[in-house]
């Protein structure tokens, strides 16, 4: 498991897991929350990716 101490150390695009390790979550409510259309996602092959400055924004309550 990575832990990252400050935003700034977030990769530039987040994986599943990534989301999962950052906000405490399990698998199935991370997978729910990507799913949620509540930010742009990418699916690369089976992998869903978020950015980071997507991914913040929406931590931060700033989504627009």
């Amino acid at each position: 498991m990575t832990c990252y101490i400050s935003k700034l150390e977030y990769p530039s695009v987040l994986t599943v897991k990534d989301i999962q390790n950052i906000l405490g979550i399990g698998r199935v409510q991370a997978y729910e929350l990507v799913n949620s259309g509540q930010f742009h996602i990418a699916k690369v092959g089976k992998r869903i990716l978020v950015g980071k400055e997507v991914f913040i924004k929406w931590l931060e309550g700033k989504q627009e």
